[in-house]
């Protein structure tokens, strides 16, 4: 672990050498997740990419782009490059940044190119997929592994866009079991040790993508129907309504929905609000608050084409029963 550490920081260090600047609607990323950091006063923006270490090798990692007022931004800076031994290393989607008891911890999918198990015909093969999380104490890292390197999803899993929330003083992570192994995506919760290093408990399905109207699915060439679930994450509104934002397909759209729980509990019972938050082939959101005082939602759109996709600001509404987009900011 010491050597991993020393090597790693020589090779963050010596990312960190040569930010740009960018206007945010040059900028290409998919899962855009923004911490507003109240102590730097500074937004940071999280982005899955490859990087290079100090040999000029090319790894799977998260870079994050820093900025005052939304717009102009300057990166990219390395804040974690996945380790040699960790259990697998692939391609990294939609890394998030939660800061919780003074430390910031890093959510990120890592996947694996190598199927593990044959799926039904006109369906993609199962490849390992899940859910880790990593430690820093800053928001620009290094974000570190726990002791195990293992995923915080079971590993026989395909898991995937794990979130933080605490209720009762108790950590939870929800995330994504993926369509690909079960059809219809849902959505899953489990606690986790207080210092976030592994799961503790069961996991509890909270609904399925199909729960949904307006989720209508995919076809697949077998006849078959997909339903997906993504980009979960939990909000609380200012009457105490525990929701969720959660992504899925509206006629071959990529759209956002609300969940609602009927408790204000984690556990639920879950349902789903009718009307669509956003529909126009984009999704895959979550919520920050400005340093004046504005709640914003921000996500990827367009979802199609590949390198065309860009982070899209809205200023929200919190109705106290639902959220409403207010304006576009960017």
């Amino acid at each position: 672990m010491l050597i991993y550490y020393c090597l790693f920081i020589i090779s963050w260090s010596w990312a960190q050498t040569s930010p740009s600047k960018v206007h945010i609607k040059d900028l290409n990323i998919r899962d855009p997740y923004i911490v507003a950091d109240k102590q730097s006063q500074t937004y940071f923006l999280y982005k899955a990419a490859k990087v290079k270490n100090d040999q000029g090798k090319f790894s799977s990692g998260v870079v994050t782009y820093k900025s005052k007022d939304l717009e102009t931004w300057e990166g990219p800076y390395t804040v974690f490059v996945t380790p040699p031994d960790n259990w697998i290393r692939g391609v990294i989607w939609a890394p998030e940044v939660h800061h919780y008891k003074g430390r910031y911890y890093l959510f990120a999918t890592l996947n694996s190119s190598i199927p593990w198990k044959k799926n039904q015909e006109g369906w993609p093969e199962y490849n390992f997929r899940g859910t880790q999380i990593f430690h820093a104490d800053s928001p620009m890292g290094p974000f570190l592994p726990f002791e195990d390197k293992l995923p915080h999803t079971p590993i026989d899993r395909m898991a995937l866009d794990g979130t933080l929330w605490e209720e009762n003083g108790k950590p939870y992570m929800i995330y994504c079991h993926e369509w690909v192994q079960i059809k219809d995506g849902s959505m899953v919760l489990v606690e986790l040790e207080p210092d976030l290093s592994r799961p503790k408990g069961e996991h509890v399905t909270l609904f399925y993508a199909s729960s949904a109207n307006w989720s209508t699915g995919q076809k697949k060439p077998n006849g078959d129907t997909a339903y997906v679930t993504d980009g979960c994450f939990v909000y609380r509104t200012k009457t105490g309504k525990l929701l969720m934002l959660w992504s899925s397909f509206k006629n071959d759209s990529y759209a956002i929905g609300i969940a609602e729980s009927a408790t204000g509990k984690l556990t639920g019972p879950w349902k789903q609000q009718p009307d669509l938050l956003f529909g126009q082939n984009s999704g895959h959101g979550m919520l920050f608050e400005t340093f004046d005082g504005r709640l914003m939602l921000t996500f990827h759109g367009p979802n199609s084409p590949s390198g065309k996709e860009r982070a899209q600001i809205f200023e929200m509404e919190d109705t106290g029963n639902t959220l409403v987009l207010k304006k576009r900011v960017l």
